[in-house]
């Protein structure tokens, strides 16, 4: 299903446009999920924190309604069209076919292998604005892939970041059941040991109502039996991390996806202009702005970044554009791997409670940089 969602345009690094004596004319195509089950309503209901409040399509539009005037100054013509897929294929050929009606930039909320599918089979730059997998960064970027949802390792260097700096140094790690959680539980693992913090216990968890798996699903029994000062809980679900804090068998706080969380956005941050944006974006879509939709809106910033600062005279780039994310600092892509580094808040749910990279944690460059793979340890193959 396609239909035009209202103005809007993109252009990213190395896309080359004839441009216009007058009015340019640009498209993008936003790819999501047909039917997205992490849009069901009972999710959208619970608000888990950390997962997505609704359509990419509303921090992009909103991001074209906060430069609406810019871009009409400039002479733009801007158009959004919204395609869904329901596969990897779906979302390939959602992607030709949306280059070939014109679209110059494509924005996709997609599971990571249809991110790689759509990079795959297009030319112009690709901005994932759903998917934290940092294999897409890594071993599977691509040169026009970039993204601006925090990877899975800059979440877990916030956290990590954080307890060091509260010398809440002993955790207990708790890792769910399935692939995802495994795959997130070794980026925990590994921003542990690149802060000095020690894992004093790994354990299992399991959501079961079965009384031979109580020891997989009980708090206060996978909780006990060790000393520590924060449990540090993997559970990409959600479902069980939710019922944790309060629960645990010493008095001690829970970070990771329940707690303590590090995100893109939160409505409750309060500085650098950011209630501004979360109150637009409340009144346009009518909820709270999630960290997705701060990584949408972002999206839609930096692609009209570009084209204005091309100004109709050559290729607009993506690389080296300053971006304000209302976060206090510059925001850009990291050349080596399509990241958007960026600044990350710590959330509680009821608010920010602080920010990442923390004060003392020092970088020869950019202390971003301290968030994430940086340019010397990066796996990228990425020309840059």
């Amino acid at each position: 299903m396609r239909r035009t969602l209202g103005p809007f345009t993109g252009l990213l690094a190395g896309l080359v446009l004839a441009f216009g004596a007058h009015a340019a004319d640009f498209r993008v195509a936003l790819i999501a999920v047909e039917d997205d089950p992490r849009l069901d309503r009972d999710r959208l209901e619970r608000a888990y924190l950390g997962h997505p409040g609704g359509s990419a399509a509303d921090g992009l539009k909103l991001a074209l309604d906060d430069a609406a005037f810019e871009l009409e100054a400039a002479g733009h013509r801007l158009a959004l069209a919204e395609a869904e897929a329901a596969s990897a294929e779906a979302a390939r050929e959602a992607a030709a076919r949306s280059v070939k009606e014109g679209a110059a930039l494509l924005v996709v909320d997609l599971p990571a292998p249809w991110v790689l599918a759509v990079a795959d089979a297009v030319r112009v730059p690709v901005i994932n604005v759903g998917e934290a997998a940092d294999a897409l960064r890594e071993a599977d970027c691509r040169a026009n892939l970039f993204h601006t949802l925090p990877s899975e390792r800059m979440r877990a260097d916030a956290l990590a970041q954080t307890l060091v700096e509260r010398r809440w140094r002993k955790v207990l790690l708790l890792v769910g059941s399935t692939p995802a959680d495994a795959a997130r539980g070794a980026v925990v693992e590994a921003a542990a040991k690149r802060y000095g913090l020690k894992l004093v216990a790994k354990k299992p968890f399991k959501p079961s109502a079965d009384p031979r798996e109580r020891d997989l699903a009980n708090p206060q029994l996978l909780t006990g039996g060790n000393d520590y000062d924060v449990v540090w809980v993997v559970d990409s679900d959600g479902e069980f991390s939710r019922a944790l804090p309060y629960r645990t068998a010493r008095p001690r706080p829970v970070v990771g996806d329940a707690g303590l969380v590090a995100l893109a956005w939160h409505a409750q941050f309060e500085r650098f202009g950011a209630p501004q944006v979360s109150r637009r974006f409340q009144k346009a879509a009518g909820r709270p702005m999630v960290a997705q939709d701060w990584a949408a809106w972002l999206a839609g910033k930096a692609a009209v970044g570009a084209v204005l600062a091309a100004d109709g005279k050559g290729p607009a780039k993506l690389t080296g554009l300053a971006l304000d994310g209302s976060k206090g600092v510059a925001l850009a892509f990291r050349p080596w791997d399509g990241q958007l580094r960026q600044t990350l808040l710590l959330s509680d749910g009821q608010g920010v409670v602080a920010s990442a990279p923390v004060d003392g944690i020092l970088h020869p460059k950019n202390a971003l940089d301290t968030l994430g793979a940086d340019e010397a340890e990066k796996r990228c193959a990425r020309p840059h």
